[in-house]
């Protein structure tokens, strides 16, 4: 994984960081927003794309 690449999604609603994927930032310039289970809130959230 290349590290520029790399990005960190984050819960809407309780705002921990669960996931990292990979987005290319020639071809995709918005914000990723994907429904993901938060193993805190315990369901499934949407999860946005935050900042390093």
């Amino acid at each position: 994984m290349s590290q520029d690449r790399l990005i960190k999604l984050s819960c809407a609603k309780c705002k921990h960081t669960n996931y990292w994927s990979e987005k290319n930032k020639k071809k995709v310039e918005r914000k990723i927003e994907l429904k993901k289970f938060c193993k805190w809130c315990k369901k499934r959230t949407p999860h946005k794309e935050s900042k390093k």
